[in-house]
């Protein structure tokens, strides 16, 4: 039978022999004496010294060509700035070769900016002469000059008037403002004035107030005094045996007398209920009338405010109007002087 090799077969083959040469070659040079060199490679130094070689040499060719390229196109810009100035020259000189043929002072219409004194030069019939009655000359520029003064004079004089009328209207102006600044101040005053009148009358409404609740209070506590003494003393009369000297007379009656005395302890109490309610009824009328006073101070400063706000609107608009009319009329005469 044929041997028949496959392609993978053949191909782990070459690969175990190369491996098995390259193992051969390090033994080699392993175990040599002549080329062995413990820990160092010098084969593989060397490749990187000649790549590093190459390296640095490709580094310098292509530095070395950009250098090149570099002075190739300043060489390019120098040639290029040598024909713009020889350009430049050159449209100079023809310039200036055309002005000499065909602009010469000879042939120009005005006279030559660089002789002033061309004109003098000329004949007098030459020299060209302007017209009576052209621009340039004017016949009547005395009645001019006089229509212009009698003008200047009518502003200033309309200007004068028109000073004279501003001073007064602000004058009129000042004088309607301390007018009313005293109108205002008369006004102020007077509700200052309504104003303490109303805490003077509030205050005495209190001290009066006070002085009666005290005095209402101290006769109270006196008459509660005295009650409260004569019935301490009725109550240790009417016991037996409390006072010696009369231990001898009849004991009294004792539940009437104890129904009498708290008769009279309900009779005070009302009585005292009665005071209170009295005293608190004259407080809430106090309180009450201070409150209506108070009121009515309110509306009759309402009515002053409005009163200032309306003789304070009347005299804007008189100002205003004023004013109106001396625009008006400032502008008329304006447009008449025109």
């Amino acid at each position: 039978m044929f041997n028949v090799e496959l392609t993978s077969e053949r191909i782990a083959r070459e690969r175990l022999e190369t491996r098995r040469k390259r193992e051969a070659e390090r033994q080699e040079r392993i175990f040599k004496e002549k080329v062995r060199t413990i820990g160092v490679d010098v084969k593989a130094l060397d490749m990187q010294v000649e790549e590093k070689n190459a390296r640095e040499e490709a580094a310098r060719t292509e530095e070395a060509a950009y250098d090149a390229e570099d002075r190739r196109y300043n060489f390019e810009a120098c040639v290029h700035q040598n024909r713009q100035k020889k350009k430049s020259r050159e449209m100079g000189k023809a310039l200036m070769n055309y002005r000499h043929q065909h602009q010469m002072p000879s042939t120009r219409r005005e006279f030559d900016l660089n002789d002033p004194d061309c004109y003098r030069k000329l004949d007098p019939g030459d020299a060209q002469m302007m017209l009576p009655g052209l621009a340039g000359e004017e016949q009547d520029s005395e009645s001019r000059l006089k229509r212009q003064k009698e003008q200047l004079r009518e502003w200033l004089l309309c200007q004068q008037k028109e000073h004279e009328e501003e001073m007064l209207r602000q004058k009129m102006e000042g004088w309607q403002y301390e007018q009313s600044r005293k109108e205002m101040h008369d006004l102020a005053v007077e509700l200052h004035k309504l104003e303490m009148d109303r805490k003077k009358a509030t205050a005495v409404a209190v001290k009066d107030y006070n002085l009666a609740a005290a005095e209402a209070r101290q006769t109270e506590e006196k008459e509660g005094n005295k009650e409260y003494d004569g019935s301490q003393q009725h109550a240790l009369d009417m016991v037996p045996g409390m006072c010696p000297s009369q231990d001898r007379r009849e004991p009294p009656e004792s539940l009437q007398q104890v129904v009498q005395f708290q008769k009279h302890q309900i009779e005070e109490k009302k009585r005292t209920e009665l005071e209170k309610k009295q005293e608190g009824d004259l407080y809430n009328r106090i309180r009450l009338d201070s409150v209506h006073s108070a009121l009515l101070m309110e509306r009759q400063q309402k009515r002053l405010s409005k009163q200032l706000r309306r003789i304070q609107d009347s005299t804007n608009a008189q100002l205003a109007q004023t004013r109106r009319q001396q625009y008006v009329t400032t502008f008329s005469r304006t447009v008449c002087a025109f």
